[in-house]
């Protein structure tokens, strides 16, 4: 008899996952007991410096967040039960939005209930059956699942690589749009992308090109407009995306173009017509948010200052990040079995980092993978370069 059990395509995954868990601390789906403030947290009886939340400008406790997002709930509940084409607009959405236009400079803006739904919704909304998509190899899930979701040929090119690209674009046919998709920052190793030579390839090639600024808005450029706005291109940008979930301390995401027209994809976008709207906390707190942003260039200096310190600290101790100093960094490790002891340990010392490993990860590397926070202080960093050292001790002793 044909074997039908639905969970038997798991069965190697939950041997890795046990496997995991065998060797310590289970690291996928940690729970934090309490969060004490944006770099620290207790779990169990033990305090944890934070150096894994992508909380890069440490609001999620500033008075701004907190007292916007209360005062939204006592005015609007604590939901809005329904889609933005339904009963979900409220006049905070459309107050963000045109913020977002000012902010960005842009022509048209739209906000999503998260930074994976705006992604997914905006480019499965813009291309279709018989348009062609070119996205990095390096692309977050997010962006291969709208490519999925719009039906048109999507065509990977190598990461950061504007040549790869124009010799790509080259070979298309003259029918059907063309959309180009790039990060500004890449989540896991922490490297930047090329946009300004990004910028001349699609132009060159009559195809329009969407950023994905997810984890460099508030990190990047003046008034933390990102790194198109860093390489002196923003206004040539045709999309720009983000989240609310890292600098802005709240959930959510958006989709900035200056061409009026994107408007129209509200119409017609699944993942936008479908799904309840944000709730009016998380809008009201990412609204606050976005102000500080904007008016504050301290942030940004504090959070510099403490990337540039945890960068040479680690290479101090021994360790190579894979790029230059920034909100992310990167450690790769020899493998999966290695990186998953040494978060223990990290864990042991009282540090939190992120542990990464594949397929979540590009080139299938393992990686302890630290991302800071304007929040930070210059001590606490000393701490985490100090775990970093007795853990480079233990390695060259094993």
């Amino acid at each position: 008899m044909k074997n039908n059990d639905i969970f038997e395509k798991f069965e190697k995954l939950s041997e890795r996952y046990r496997g995991v868990a065998d060797l310590g601390t289970q690291p996928f789906g940690m729970a934090f007991d309490e969060i004490l403030s944006p770099t620290r947290a207790r779990v169990g009886s033990r305090e944890v410096i934070l150096a894994g939340t992508n909380n890069y400008l440490g609001l999620t406790f500033s008075d701004a967040c907190t007292t916007a997002a209360k005062a939204a709930i006592d005015h609007h509940g604590t939901a809005t039960t329904g889609s933005r084409l339904a009963n979900g607009t409220f006049r905070e959405h459309i107050e963000l939005e045109t913020a977002l236009k000012d902010y960005f400079d842009a022509a048209s803006a739209i906000v999503f209930t998260t930074g994976y739904q705006a992604n997914l919704a905006a480019i499965s909304a813009l291309v279709g059956r018989g348009d062609h998509l070119l996205i990095d190899a390096d692309s977050h899930a997010c962006i291969y699942d709208g490519c999925r979701l719009s039906d048109a040929e999507t065509i990977r090119f190598r990461h950061n690589s504007p040549e790869d690209l124009a010799k790509r674009l080259s070979r298309l046919p003259d029918e059907g749009a063309r959309l180009v998709v790039v990060e500004g920052l890449y989540s896991m190793l922490g490297d930047v992308a090329p946009l300004a030579e990004f910028v001349d390839v699609v132009s060159e090639h009559g195809a329009y090109l969407y950023v994905d600024e997810a984890h460099s808005v508030g990190c990047y450029g003046e008034r933390g407009r990102g790194v198109a706005q860093a390489q002196g291109v923003l206004d040539r940008i045709d999309f720009l995306s983000g989240t609310f979930s890292k600098s802005f301390a709240s959930i959510g995401g958006f989709c900035v173009s200056r061409h009026e027209s994107f408007e129209y994809t509200r119409l017609v976008s699944r993942p936008y017509l479908f799904t309840a709207s944000g709730s009016p906390a998380n809008i009201a707190a990412a609204r606050a948010a976005l102000t500080v942003i904007a008016g504050s260039a301290d942030l940004g200096k504090r959070l510099w200052d403490r990337a540039n310190q945890l960068h040479s600290g680690l290479r101090a101790a021994g360790f190579e990040p894979a790029s230059a100093p920034g909100p992310i960094i990167a450690l790769p490790r020899a493998d999966e079995v290695t990186a998953v002891r040494e978060w223990n340990a990290l864990l042991e010392a009282g540090i939190y980092v992120n542990l990464a490993v594949p397929p979540a990860t590009p080139q299938a590397r393992s990686l302890l993978r630290l991302s800071v926070s304007a929040a930070h202080s210059e001590g606490e960093i000393n701490q985490i370069i100090a775990a970093f050292k007795t853990l480079s001790a233990l390695i060259s002793q094993a």
